[in-house]
This record gives structure tokens, sequence and C-alpha cells, in this order.
């Protein structure tokens, strides 16, 4: 999670938004463009050169990239990572979702997804939020939206995350949505001249599936 931000989350009509399966409203071909998501309370969308300077506002705080590789530092900064994210989206190595919350015009935060084999069997997620829309259940819409076209849409086996062992926030939200810690990866992320311990997390397509078909069948 630390390093893929910036590397170059009556019942018996609960919505499909809230369960993570939406209706995607452009190619079904994600290398050609992402398909946009409306969720409960926000959109899920591919991320835009117009929301460089959003971005750049909510993911520069301390309190958000304390935690991460360092962001950009300008506003042309995030238009060139924007540009690199859909250069990298058109080979089918990488993909990275904007959340817009409902009644905002532009992306508070982001989900990445990259491959870290050919293929993308194996992949890494991370994601980043501005601080002031944490606690408003945006990070679980969007994590089980970004899950399911993960391993529905674009064929993924296994599903990666790292946080540092302090980052509590991180790991908890990974913990909630059914991520399973393999263990410590020792001094594997360098953030201001610290190494810190990482977490590795894991989520695996079948256990997901499994995960879903034991809500449905709860919905009642």
């Amino acid at each position: 999670m630390e390093k893929t931000p910036f590397q170059q989350g009556s019942k018996r009509h609960e919505s499909r938004a809230t369960v993570g399966v939406a209706t995607a409203d452009v190619s079904p071909d994600w290398r050609k463009g992402l398909p946009a998501f409306k969720l409960a309370t926000c959109t899920l969308r591919e991320v835009h050169r117009e929301d460089a300077a959003s971005l750049m506002a909510h993911l520069s705080t301390e309190d958000v990239s304390r935690f991460i590789l360092p962001p950009p530092h300008s506003v042309e900064g995030f238009e060139g990572y924007i540009a690199k994210a859909h250069r990298d989206r058109e080979v089918g190595q990488y993909a990275c979702f904007a959340v817009v919350p409902d009644g905002v015009d532009s992306a508070v935060g982001v989900f990445q997804l990259r491959q870290l084999e050919a293929g993308f069997a194996t992949a890494e997620w991370g994601f980043a939020m501005g601080s002031a829309f944490w606690g408003a259940g945006l990070f679980i819409q969007c994590a089980k939206q970004v899950l399911e076209f993960a391993f529905d849409t674009v064929g993924v086996q296994r599903l990666e995350a790292r946080a540092a062992v302090m980052n509590g926030r991180g790991n908890g939200a990974l913990r909630k949505i059914g991520a399973v810690q393999e263990g410590v990866l020792r001094r594997s992320f360098k953030r201001h001249g610290q190494f810190f311990d990482q977490v590795l997390w894991s989520v695996l397509a079948e256990d997901w599936r499994l995960q879903r078909s034991a809500r449905r069948g709860r919905v009642h």
C-alpha cells in the first residue's frame, strides 16, 4: 500500500452498489478506458488530468502522506502521474481509480492496481484518501468494487498489499475487507530516511468469491 500509490477500499433489496457490484458505463475492455461505478455515496472512475489540483490538496498533507512514497510536489507533477497512469493502463499493467464523493466535483482519493507478474495473475493494490473523508464509509464501498474489478474483470488471482506496521488505519482497513495477514517484511519501506517494517496482506480470488456468496446468502 505504501509503495503503490505513487510508484512509477429492507436487506432483501440491498443495492448492488453497497455490496460492491455496479454497472460500468464505458468499454468493457478496461485497457481502452476504466469503467465508472456509481456506488452508494460516491463514484469510482478513472483518474483524470483535471483531478490533479484536488489530489494534490488532499493527498499531500502529512497525515495522509506519512506512510506512502512522497506524492508529487506540484499540480504539474500530479498531471504527469495521471498521464503515466493512462499509458500504463493502455498496455494492461496498471489501473488507477479516482474516488469522487457525491456532491464533490473532483477526486479526493485514489485506488490503484498494478501487476506484479505478466498477465496480472498476481497484483498489488494501494489506496490513499484525503483525511477529511476518513470515516465516511468511502473506503469499504470503493475497496469492494476494486476487488470485484480485479478478480472478475482483470483476472487477478492473488492481490497483495503492504502497510507499515505502525499504520494502524491502513492495516485496520485491510483487515476489515477480509484481507489475510501473511507476515511482516522487515525494513522493507523507506520514508524520510527511516526504514519501516511492513505487514504483508493478501486477498485470493477464490476466498473473495466465497465471502461474496456468504454475504449474499445472508440477505433476506
